[in-house]
């Protein structure tokens, strides 16, 4: 009779806090695919999502000691990957594209449908973005950032991330209406 089970991460944790080298492995197979999803959303590439991966795992092994268990552990690990990713841009970080906040308030805001947006169509277009306007919108869309985080974490004013926000969206807004445009036309030809 086989008793093994699957390991889960929060399985590993009491191993990985003994410097187990198996269990950094096991947890690098475990969630290396899933949390390179969530560094290709700040990567402008493949290749700078898997150096923001790699450098994330070897935070999370050297700072294992420092989980308190106040979340989950996974949850820890995600954290650590959006601030590998934030690191990585403040260090690469060109000159922001800001746009004055007159401007932003008087742009007619728009929404869009995603239901019928492919993730992977999503991630593309996020990935065309500027870095400082994909920065600001991961944070801000996906992670939950209120702008005064943002703007802490970027070194940026609060309305500094509003415009940066407000211009994603126009700009995602203008290619998701343009892809389904080039859709909608394959669709009726």
């Amino acid at each position: 009779m086989n008793l093994s089970r699957k390991l889960t991460v929060d399985d590993l944790l009491f191993a990985l806090k003994k410097n187990d080298r198996r269990a950094q492995e096991q947890l690098y197979k475990l969630l290396a695919s899933k949390m390179l999803g969530v560094c290709m959303r700040y990567a402008k590439d493949t290749y700078e999502a898997e150096d923001m991966l790699q450098m994330g795992f070897v935070k999370v092994f050297k700072k294992v000691m420092e989980f308190r268990g106040d979340g989950s552990f996974e949850g820890w690990i995600r954290r650590i990957m959006v601030n590998t990713a934030i690191e990585i841009y403040r260090k690469n970080q060109r000159t922001l594209n800001v746009v004055d906040m007159d401007e932003v308030y008087d742009a007619p805001q728009t929404t869009f449908d995603l239901n019928s947006l492919e993730t992977k169509d999503l991630l593309k277009l996020i990935q065309q973005l500027s870095s400082g306007y994909r920065m600001v919108f991961n944070l801000y869309a996906i992670e939950g950032y209120s702008h005064k985080e943002i703007g802490e974490q970027l070194g940026i004013t609060e309305g500094a991330s509003k415009s940066q926000l407000s211009r994603a969206r126009a700009i995602l807004k203008e290619k998701l209406m343009k892809m389904e445009g080039i859709k909608y036309a394959n669709h009726v030809g």
